[in-house]
């Protein structure tokens, strides 16, 4: 039985959304788990009440305080040592629960999950995984956040956690690792990107060399490695297209009967595109490296995207993803010192 913590706190439309995605995923999941959702006890039983579900689906763990979505993650971290997101942590903590999942405060999620859980042996950095749609599927991109200013060793072990995540929890055979940089040479980038290319040709990983911009969506690789900086501005820049296509989309509409005739006759295309491009079909971004699981998701979260994090939650405690990581990177030291 996987046992999964659920923020109900966490969120532009908690609890609602949160009760609603823990109700989908117990009812279409074909693995054993059970839910405990973690929050104000009062407004979730009010939740349960208005959904018409029993309290008997899910735990309820109350926790009396919340971390809003503005609040500097740190100062959360200390003053509010009963949010949900503390309260959740701290059940994984103390093995009463396998993961953690949240679509809160990310500062948040990342500063207790470190501070609470800690680090993987071997790990030098967490660091957010997140899947993007590609011409082939999805890409497994990291860092998208964590780490605004990397070392070459930890772009090294973002590349063999993105490995591991992408053939255990995708189920990609053998994945293709790129690393993002200015050019496919391994003399192109900067002096880190440089470094970082040494150590990835000698890890235990398909490195295919460096991949550039152009080559992410194209679904060159299985996983792209990047720091969090430049990850994080791909991240947003990726949601945004959605926005704009369907913008640009009414934009003509409006301006051409030919144009409006035209999206008619595209009208199921642009839906399944949208639906390509919903981040609610890839669930929640795992923090891989902390030592356990721990998930963190848009602060938009629909009930689906909620339902598709609990699903990625339980495949990361069922394929045993943490241990691989520690096998996988258990001779870093040489590299660390070199």
């Amino acid at each position: 039985m996987i046992r999964i913590a659920l923020d109900a706190m966490g969120g532009d439309y908690a609890p609602g959304s949160v009760v609603e995605g823990a109700f989908l995923a117990y009812q279409k999941k074909t693995d054993d788990f059970k839910i405990t959702l973690v929050g104000e006890k009062e407004k979730i039983e009010k939740e349960l009440l208005r959904l018409n579900l029993r309290n008997s689906f899910f735990t309820i763990e109350n926790a009396t305080e919340n971390v809003r979505m503005e609040e500097i993650p740190t100062e959360a971290l200390k003053e509010k040592k009963n949010s949900s997101i503390a309260v959740g942590t701290r059940l994984q903590k103390e093995n009463k629960v396998d993961a953690f999942i949240s679509s809160g405060n990310t500062g948040a999620v990342m500063a207790t999950s470190l501070l609470t859980l800690g680090r993987l042996e071997g790990v030098a950095r967490p660091a957010i995984a997140t899947c993007l749609p590609t011409e082939k599927g999805v890409v497994v991109f990291l860092d998208v956040g964590a780490n605004a200013e990397c070392k070459a060793i930890n772009l090294y072990q973002f590349g063999v956690m993105g490995s591991i995540y992408a053939s255990h929890v995708l189920k990609k055979e053998f994945p293709k690792v790129g690393l993002l940089s200015i050019g496919e040479e391994s003399t192109k980038g900067t002096e880190i990107v440089q470094e970082a290319h040494k150590l990835l040709e000698k890890g235990p990983v398909n490195f295919v060399g460096n991949v550039e911009g152009t080559d992410v969506l194209k679904g060159t690789c299985d996983v792209v490695v990047t720091d969090g900086f430049v990850g994080n501005i791909v991240l947003k820049f990726t949601e945004s297209i959605d926005g704009f296509l369907t913008s640009l989309v009414h934009k003509r509409v409006k301006q051409s009967l030919l144009f409006r005739f035209g999206a008619f006759l595209l009208k199921i295309s642009l839906r399944d595109l949208r639906k390509v491009l919903d981040y609610a079909e890839y669930g929640g971004a795992p923090l891989l490296g902390v030592n356990g699981v721990s998930i963190i998701c848009h602060g938009k979260s629909s009930p689906k995207a909620i339902q598709n994090a609990i699903k990625v939650g339980v495949d990361m405690v069922k394929e045993k993803v943490n241990q691989v990581i520690q096998e996988k990177l258990a001779n870093n030291n040489n590299l660390i010192r070199g």
